[in-house]
């Protein structure tokens, strides 16, 4: 799989005429993007692989070849972020002709009509863009499904397609999320808490002696000084609150004794590193979802043709 700023060179494939898919997942504090080839590698097998990933009914495993992640900038413009995309590209010995199909999931209103624009101009491709009202095979059950993040529908998509259902996914963001996944694969809700930075920043912000600290565990919960304190109090504060949650999530969930918590996001891997209670960190998860919904929006479409 090819890391930040890298791609994949297991195959020769022809730069120049090579088609990729652009997933796209805009949050509040990060924008991602993921190139995958445009058409399925491999044959469809219709069972889970020795990962739990599944391949049944066209749908594909991960063959992610460049991934991106820039900083959300509400104010940038469709050209702006176009022309910082060619630049990634070309980093890569890509071109902006390569993409041939776009999908993404947005919880940034101002920033979904820039995307699509960037689309139509740049790339001369209408944008798939995820929606609540979207048939992926899965329900929100939910008292309004239409408050839902298209980044929970897309979590929970991937979650139940790549590793089972029950589940109970973990967003570490600008909020730190918790999606209850049924054992069919439907959103069941979950919980929304304030995300690990927020809070440190809004602790340095109000106390008149407090600063910003790193986000990473101090080697005991006993702090000696400001700043082991501050980082024993946020971190290992942080680490109760998924741990309670996960709790009363588990008792909530049906079949939740047995979930496996899946975390993605930015802080997932500091969290993760002090607590049993995550089973798997999984930083492309929102991006392996697009690529699931976007090859069900297509057999949708051609079953209908």
């Amino acid at each position: 799989m090819a890391t930040a700023g890298e791609r994949s060179t297991h195959d020769e494939r022809d730069e120049r005429t090579e088609q990729l898919l652009l997933t796209v997942d805009i949050s509040n504090t990060g924008i991602k993007f993921g190139l995958y080839p445009l058409h399925p590698p491999h044959p469809p097998t219709g069972k889970r692989n020795e990962h739990g990933e599944h391949g049944e009914h066209g749908e594909r495993n991960d063959g992610l070849r460049a991934r991106w992640r820039i900083a959300t900038k509400r104010e940038k413009t469709a050209d702006e972020y176009a022309m910082l995309l060619a630049d990634l590209c070309q980093h890569v010995g890509l071109r902006l002709e390569n993409i041939g199909d776009v999908i993404l999931a947005s919880v940034v209103p101002q920033l979904t009509p820039v995307f699509a624009d960037l689309a139509a101009r740049y790339l001369k491709r209408e944008p798939i863009i995820v929606n609540h009202q979207m048939d992926l095979g899965i329900r929100l059950l939910v008292d309004n499904p239409w408050e839902t993040g298209t980044d929970r529908i897309i979590s929970t998509l991937a979650a139940h397609h790549f590793y089972g259902g029950p589940a109970i996914v973990i967003q570490f963001g600008t909020a730190t999320s918790f999606d209850c996944v049924s054992p069919e694969g439907d959103f069941l809700g979950g919980a929304i808490a304030p995300g690990l930075g927020i809070s440190a920043e809004a602790l340095a912000r109000a106390g008149a002696q407090l600063y910003q600290v790193e986000l990473s565990a101090p080697p005991m919960a006993l702090g000696k000084n400001t700043v082991q304190c501050m980082r024993s109090g946020i971190v290992f504060g942080h680490v109760g609150l998924v741990e309670g949650l996960v709790a009363r999530l588990r008792r909530d969930l049906p079949g939740g004794e047995r979930a496996k918590v899946i975390a993605h996001g930015g802080l997932a891997d500091v969290i993760a590193g002090v607590t049993s209670s995550i089973d798997v960190v999984d930083p492309n998860l929102i991006l392996k979802g697009l690529l699931v919904a976007y090859d069900r929006v297509k057999d949708s479409a051609r079953s209908r043709a």
